[in-house]
């Protein structure tokens, strides 16, 4: 498990990918999150956007992350 911390109150999720270098670029990240494979908190997320926050855990495939 890797744990990534938010600066400020939030990162959005694409951010994210691109942040923690799953998604090279901005439409990488995107297809990534439409693709489905976007696990939040144990539910898919699909909201290329979607607000996250300290506390998160967000699952890609065998890529574990939890936000602090």
């Amino acid at each position: 498990m890797e744990t990534f911390k938010i600066e400020g109150d939030y990162i959005e999720l694409i951010a994210l990918l691109k942040a923690m270098g799953i998604a090279q670029t901005g439409g990488h990240a995107k297809m990534i999150v439409d693709d489905g494979v976007v696990i939040r908190n144990g539910e898919v997320e699909l909201r290329r956007r979607a607000k996250l926050i300290p506390g998160d855990t967000i699952q890609i495939e065998d890529i574990t992350i939890e936000l602090t």
